[in-house]
């Protein structure tokens, strides 16, 4: 049952891919104002949980100094955020690059470990150009905010274009496994 659900699961995640991609290019720098705003929302909300989960749970001492800190921390950030946009799109941008960066690795790793994976070629291409995607935006984050919302909007066209042709192989794949009740 999981396996005939995930195609779609894919499907949705592939076309929300493609429908915001195509809005950042549309409208990049009201894109960029609102993501830097909201980014920094999510900063302050998920720094408040983090150290209520420091404080408010049995967890052991280091795990509590850990949430303590990364919940402070992600505080700090978004109030940076609310500075000004150049800071806002800064840290979003540091954020996305090192994001890019680890999310290029695994999925080149995942692709190149598993010989049966659906469009393994294509997670391949796309986990390396992820990966120097990433590589570009830490290094030089400032001179690259145009080019971010470009190469954004654009990746998450590409992106999802790769996720709905990755549903269709799944769907394909998924009626060869035996139902079991």
């Amino acid at each position: 049952m999981l396996s005939q659900a995930a195609w779609q699961v894919v499907l949705l995640t592939g076309i929300a891919s493609l429908i915001l991609g195509i809005l950042v290019l549309i409208w990049p720098g009201a894109t960029l104002v609102a993501v830097g705003v909201l980014f920094g929302l999510y900063l302050l909300v998920s720094g408040v949980f983090q150290l209520v989960s420091a404080f408010g749970t049995h967890k052991k001492t280091s795990l509590r100094v850990l949430a303590f800190l990364s919940g402070g921390l992600s505080i700090l950030l978004g109030l940076l955020c609310f500075r000004g946009p150049m800071q806002s799109i800064l840290l979003l941008a540091l954020w996305i690059g090192i994001g890019w960066l680890i999310r290029g690795v695994t999925q080149t790793m995942a692709a190149v470990s598993d010989k049966g994976m659906p469009a393994r070629g294509w997670h391949i291409f796309l986990g390396i150009v992820t990966f120097i995607a990433g590589i570009v935006l830490i290094d030089s984050p400032f001179e690259s905010v145009a080019v971010l919302t470009l190469v954004g909007g654009w990746w998450l066209i590409v992106v999802g274009i790769v996720e709905i042709i990755t549903s269709f192989r799944i769907k394909g794949r998924a009626k060869d496994i035996p139902q079991t009740v």
